[in-house]
């Protein structure tokens, strides 16, 4: 008699054996694409989560922006929620000690730009000396002007700024603008709100992206909500 014949051909068990392997072997395989995709699709949300404001420079434009407004990868989003970015001036065209004036977030809410020459609470630019302050004085809602450090208001000439300050001719309010507008001479109850500011480097833009509080007098005054400043007139842009 002769000896069983081992070859898969005449051995339906064997047969058998190797097709349920194959199809392990397949479901392993799939397994594994399967797991890639997900791990590389989990990687690509995590570096979109990462890195959120990464742009090619040029990809997009300040909302209410005038001149050259073309934002970098670098560029900051807005930092208060809600409020406009507008272009407000660019480094090059800025001279040390002189203000710049424009209106923000509203229409009717003015501010002044500096650059002071000297680092600042909330400074912008390669030496933090460019800051932006709402120019409505906190006591009664007059405007106040920069007076450079040595020079004396045109309503009152016995005075002398010590340094870079806001003077207000009405009461005699006077901001320390170096450190956030701090009030330091005169009636007026808080400091004035300063405009968050955001420099390109790349293009040199200086951009408004927001108030701190308190609010800007007539809105919801003394109030830390700066949604506030937000109502009772037309937004920029």
């Amino acid at each position: 008699m002769s000896s069983p014949d081992n070859n898969s051909e005449n051995n339906p068990k064997s047969n058998e054996y190797e097709a349920v392997e194959t199809r392990r072997n397949l479901l392993k395989l799939g397994l594994g694409a399967g797991v890639i995709l997900v791990v590389g699709g989990i990687g690509a949300v995590a570096k979109s989560l990462i890195s959120p404001g990464a742009q090619p420079s040029g990809s997009s434009t300040a909302s209410g922006a005038t001149g050259n407004s073309t934002q970098t990868g670098s560029y900051p989003p807005p930092t208060t929620p809600g409020f406009p970015v507008i272009l407000v001036a660019n480094i090059a065209d800025l001279e040390e000690d002189s203000a710049v004036n424009f209106n923000y977030p509203l229409e009717e809410t003015p501010n002044i730009l500096i650059k002071l020459g000297q680092a600042s609470t909330g400074g912008v630019g390669p030496d933090s000396d460019i800051v932006a302050f709402s120019q409505i004085c906190q006591h009664l809602g007059c405007i106040y002007g920069f007076i450079p450090p040595g020079s004396s208001p045109n309503c009152n000439g016995s005075y002398t700024a010590s340094g870079p300050l806001g003077y207000c001719c009405c009461h005699g309010s006077v901001y320390d603008l170096v450190n956030g507008a701090k009030v330091i001479g005169g009636p007026a109850p808080r400091s004035v709100p300063q405009v968050i500011l955001s420099f390109d480097s790349a293009t040199g833009n200086i951009y408004a992206t927001g108030m701190t509080s308190p609010c800007i007098f007539g809105h919801d005054t003394g109030s830390n909500d700066v949604s506030n400043d937000l109502q009772g007139g037309t937004l920029v842009g």
